[in-house]
């Protein structure tokens, strides 16, 4: 097992104007700095993984197939490496799909149409219980969904996308919902994708507000808790 012996968190963005949001907020609580890359603009990803503590990949309006665009073809040809670095490694929305394609498995539009685009209800498995301790309605803004890769353990389960979170590895995990969501983040996703609204099954910017004020304080809780246990002691695996 190794010991990771810095403090820096790669955070992989896929929009110039991304925030790591609340995810990037509790790291730094944790002790952590954030090196921030988008590769989608250009922007190269590290070959020597050695450096960093951790890895979190986060969401996009592009999808995990769209191998004609650079910036998804070089994340696609780097995530073995971070494999292979065995470093902590988080994906969230479109990065859990990234890293179910690298590892063997596919991503896909839902076969009747359906988005998740505001909060559902999430359910853990047997192999997710203690990561999840129960269900909790969790934030989505997605309309594909990844196949759980058959060396992974599936740890939660929706009623639209059955597939919202899985473990490879003991150390690598996706999942499809996005706990760096803030309020200034919902708001400029609402105004911006406005269009995603209109997707079968995606619920109106009222209920987005009205959920954010019912969900988000267990939502951020379950970030805090997963957090530590994937970092103490000092991210060692």
């Amino acid at each position: 097992m190794m010991q990771v012996m810095n403090n820096t968190f790669l955070m992989v963005v896929h929009q110039e104007n991304s925030s790591t949001g609340r995810v990037g907020e509790r790291l730094q609580a944790h002790g952590y700095t954030l090196d921030v890359r988008c590769p989608m603009i250009g922007q190269a990803l590290p070959q020597e993984l050695s450096d960093y503590a951790g890895i979190v990949m986060f969401g996009g309006p592009m999808s995990a197939n769209d191998e004609h665009l650079p910036g998804i073809r070089a994340e696609l040809d780097w995530l073995p490496s971070v494999l292979h670095a065995k470093l902590p490694f988080l994906g969230i929305c479109l990065g859990a799909q990234l890293m179910a394609r690298v590892l063997g498995s596919t991503v896909d539009l839902h076969p009747e149409g359906h988005a998740e685009i505001g909060y559902y209800p999430i359910a853990p498995t047997s192999a997710g219980r203690e990561l999840f301790q129960q269900s909790l309605h969790v934030y989505h803004w997605h309309r594909e969904g990844f196949q759980v890769p058959a060396s992974a353990e599936l740890l939660a389960q929706g009623d639209i996308f059955q597939n919202q979170a899985y473990r490879y590895n003991k150390h690598v995990y996706g999942i499809q919902f996005h706990p760096e969501v803030t309020l200034d983040i919902m708001e400029r996703w609402l105004m911006n994708g406005a269009q995603r609204l209109k997707l079968c099954g995606a619920q109106q910017a009222a209920l987005h507000r009205q959920g954010y004020q019912q969900f988000d304080t267990e939502l951020g809780n379950w970030l805090e808790r997963f957090l530590q246990n994937w970092l103490e002691p000092q991210a060692a695996y």
